[in-house]
């Protein structure tokens, strides 16, 4: 899977909207899998981060767009598979030591018309990455296979919005661009109501 995340939660995080159609009511759910990843560019070459370390709860309703809940990863579990970049990203600008957590705060969902187990949604929260939450709205999918929920969502993030800094090295030589590419892939185990 080529999906990641750096720095955001990205929250991606993000996933929690767990369920079947907007006509069924929604159990609560607890995510059983996931990962989370950005796509990156640099000076140096594309580069993709990420994590499988995720996690997240959502509570149920009366239908899909009642669904609230969380996602979220330990900042110091992305990797890009340069140990160099790694040592970089998570301590000069993710500083994953103060701020250890990316998180995806779902606040409402709005579910469009769907036809088999598959439904185009809204999410909306609050995405904090980097110590700093601003408010988002995000697309995705949720796929209904059985007692299992799964979402899926990709969205652009810029990392400044977020005040994460030190994107350039060697005076200038190397520069990350800081629009990224967040993808979010998280399937939760959905307990029946």
């Amino acid at each position: 899977m080529r999906h990641s995340v750096s720095g955001g939660a990205v929250l991606l995080l993000l996933a929690l909207a767990g369920a079947a159609s907007a006509q069924r009511p929604i159990g609560n759910g607890t995510a059983r899998e996931g990962s989370l990843s950005f796509d990156g560019k640099a000076t140096a070459g594309d580069f993709v981060g990420q994590t499988s370390t995720v996690t997240g709860e959502f509570t149920g309703g009366a239908d899909l767009d009642s669904v609230k809940g969380w996602v979220e990863a330990p900042t110091g579990s992305l990797r890009t598979g340069n140990d160099h970049r790694d040592r970089d990203m998570l301590t000069k600008s993710l500083e994953a030591d103060k701020f250890p957590v990316m998180r995806f705060q779902l606040t409402g969902l709005k579910s469009e018309p769907g036809q088999g187990d598959s439904v185009a949604v809204m999410l909306k929260g609050e995405l904090t990455l980097h110590g700093e939450t601003r408010p988002v709205e995000i697309p995705g999918t949720v796929v209904r296979h059985g007692e299992e929920a799964r979402i899926l969502s990709s969205f652009p993030v810029d990392v400044r919005d977020y005040k994460v800094g030190s994107l350039s090295r060697f005076l200038g030589m190397f520069k990350m661009d800081p629009h990224i590419l967040v993808h979010v892939d998280v399937t939760f185990a959905v307990h029946p109501q």
